[in-house]
């Protein structure tokens, strides 16, 4: 197995994961939260998107599917476009509404594409290179990939676990 081969899987087991948490939901699902103060599936699905989308952007030296494909507009929140989700206080996390899950897989569908055209092409050689000098010690591109991946997986848990409360709940 190749580092490409290995990226490619760890990515596509992300979008598995915001699939099966958001399929078949419509907008008030999407927007339950377990109580006042926690995330919804929308937020999270949403949060993980951007987070993906910034950071692997950011290492390609592409731009974002976000802004270059649309993404901001059909989404239409309330925050600036460079808005990630990170350190969102309850209220903004109450703001994120969709209109389907379609719009969520549609927007994580397009960054998991440019996600594995980009890390399909890389080497163990390519893992080194340093992406962010302003950490001690400064962040390569392995360190970024293992922490949107291992980041990612948890928000999709949390999302597939309010799904499950939500479900439940009926």
């Amino acid at each position: 197995m190749t580092t490409a081969n290995l990226l490619t899987d760890a990515f596509g087991r992300i979008r598995d994961a915001v699939h099966r948490a958001v399929d078949g939901l419509g907008p008030e699902e999407l927007a339950f939260r377990v109580d006042p103060d926690a995330n919804s599936i929308a937020w999270l699905t949403w949060h993980l998107t951007r987070i993906q989308d910034d950071h692997l952007a950011d290492a390609a030296g592409t731009t974002q599917a976000w802004t270059s494909r649309g993404w901001a507009e059909r989404f239409g929140l309330p925050f600036d476009v460079s808005d990630t989700g990170y350190g969102h206080a309850p209220d903004q996390v109450a703001a994120v509404r969709v209109e389907s899950a379609e719009l969520l897989t549609g927007y994580h569908d397009a960054v998991y594409q440019q996600s594995i055209t980009y890390v399909g092409s890389l080497t163990d050689d390519d893992l080194t290179r340093i992406v962010d000098p302003s950490w001690d010690p400064p962040v390569t591109l392995g360190v970024r990939l293992v922490s949107v991946i291992a980041d990612d997986l948890q928000h999709a848990g949390q999302a597939a676990f309010v799904r499950g409360a939500l479900l439940r709940s009926r």
